[in-house]
């Protein structure tokens, strides 16, 4: 198959897996934001943090390792598996006899079982990362689509039984649980794919020394993008984390959905030519500005409708995390930006400049989070949006080097359409205020101002001729042109 067919099939099947998990894993959290209290999923988010590290220990960037070598055999496969394993059985140990230091540094000692009964998912996924990291490498998203999607339903179904039970917060502990024994099972049924009883020295170092320099380098993102989590919930009632959780969630969602859909398909592609820098540079700009011209318009009309927006979702108990939102919502914009300008690096096999900007970028997270936190959550808000913006320029530093795309660069390929999706939000809200004379219902609230705000926003792009829209409109053409009707690839 054809890069160029490899790639269309893959971002359709994946745009299918990653939407269609999303969107029902969205209206389970909306079922179950009903039924639960903010403070309860405050207590989950509290360990988010050593979830994570637990899962990247695991990892040890191996799996991206794997993606990038060209004809890995059974060997590396077999071998990585069984580190995983290994690994994961170790992780799940320290966290273990962890969970009371945890559960005393929040003042919750209730999160002394609950770190101990969910860190139980890490060594669940040890048995299936594997088998992921091969249907990535074949970009055989079909097949992850019918693993996920099933599985997510199923642990959905259970945890809003259980909440309606008044489980609490356990109906989230069990539903994660039981999803990732569920992700397990379907990936050994469709992929059929077992490890042979060999473990390669040599093939283990291999990956190793590539590995690992990925793996301090998401150590320190997983700390760091957990760490608003973290003083929040050291500092704060599990109520206001629970808020401040709720409202990131909501901003990531549109963001990580997209991003991953892109982002799975373009890596183990771009590794193909990853010598190619006319080839790179031209790609990542246009894959730049799609993301951008598609999240900044979303993003900053949802924070104008932020009131409407959680009211008709989570209902009155869910308000006090609007203002998170919409300051949030800012901090969204950029976070495709830093993701892509760090695949430049992975694909040239550059995992040491991975890290080192990693650690320029934490250094300068401590100095903003050290003057923001004496102002309050709302000081903190503020924080982290000031702290994506100077990310933006630490993280396009080395992007200017390899591929001649200079950080200012790239701002000035998006600063228009960040600026007329912000003009569009300003038309919404207005319209909006407007609009409260005359209506309380928010579904109309929310149906006019997005109408609006799509329109406004499309006009605008077109009256200024953004780049983006035009690329989309010839797409758009030469598919009506070629594929009068339509059917998936295979």
């Amino acid at each position: 198959m054809s890069f160029k067919k490899k790639a269309l099939s893959g971002i359709f099947w994946s745009s299918i897996q990653t939407f269609g998990t999303q969107c029902v894993s969205f209206v389970i959290s909306i079922i179950l934001a009903r039924l639960l209290l903010p403070e309860e999923f405050g207590l989950i988010a509290m360990i988010t943090v050593f979830m994570g590290i637990g899962n990247t220990l695991l990892n040890a960037g191996l799996g991206e390792s794997l993606i990038r070598t060209k004809d890995p055999t059974e060997e590396d496969y077999s071998t990585v598996f069984f580190f995983n394993l290994i690994g994961s059985v170790i992780v799940y140990a320290i966290i273990y006899f962890s969970a009371p230091w945890i559960a005393n540094f929040y003042k919750q000692p209730l999160l002394i079982d609950i770190v101990r009964w969910y860190s139980i998912v890490i060594v669940i996924n040890a048995f299936s990362m594997i088998q992921l990291t091969r249907l990535t490498k074949q970009v055989d998203f079909k097949t992850q689509m019918k693993v996920s999607l099933p599985s997510t339903i199923l642990a959905g179904i259970l945890g809003i039984c259980l909440a309606y039970e008044e489980f609490g917060v356990w109906s989230l502990v069990y539903m994660a649980i039981f999803r990732s024994i569920l992700d397990m099972l379907f990936l050994f049924y469709n992929t059929k794919w077992l490890p042979s009883l060999v473990f390669h020295v040599e093939k283990f170092k291999y990956h190793l020394s590539f590995g690992y320099k990925l793996t301090f380098s998401n150590l320190l993102n997983i700390v760091f993008n957990n760490v608003y989590q973290v003083i929040i919930g050291k500092y704060y009632q599990p109520a206001i984390l629970g808020f401040y959780d709720r409202a990131n969630q909501l901003k990531t969602l549109p963001v990580q959905t997209i991003s991953m859909i892109v982002s799975r398909v373009t890596y183990p592609i771009f590794a193909e030519f990853k010598d190619d820098n006319v080839r790179l540079k031209s790609a990542y700009k246009k894959v730049m500005q799609l993301l951008v011209f598609i999240i900044a318009p979303l993003l900053l009309i949802l924070s104008a409708l932020a009131e409407p927006l959680f009211r008709f979702l989570f209902t009155e108990k869910w308000l006090q995390a609007v203002p998170y939102f919409q300051i949030l919502c800012w901090s969204g914009i950029l976070h495709p930006i830093h993701a892509f300008n760090l695949n430049i690096l992975k694909v040239k096999g550059r995992s040491d400049l991975f890290l080192k900007l990693e650690i320029v970028k934490k250094t300068m997270i401590i100095l903003v989070l050290f003057v923001s936190f004496q102002y309050g959550i709302y000081g903190l808000l503020y924080g982290s949006v000031i702290s994506s913006v100077l990310a933006f320029f630490i993280n396009t530093y080395y992007t200017g080097k390899f591929i001649h795309y200079k950080s200012f660069d790239q701002a000035k390929d998006l600063v228009l359409t960040i600026l007329i999706a912000f003009a569009s939000s300003l038309f919404v809200s207005f319209e909006d205020s407007y609009l409260l004379n005359y209506t309380s219902l928010d579904v109309v609230r929310l149906i006019a101002g997005g109408l609006t705000g799509f329109v406004t926003f499309i006009t605008l792009a077109y009256l200024f001729k953004l780049d983006a829209l035009s690329e989309i409109t010839q797409i758009l053409k030469k598919n009506d042109t070629n594929n009068k009707t339509f059917s998936p690839p295979n």
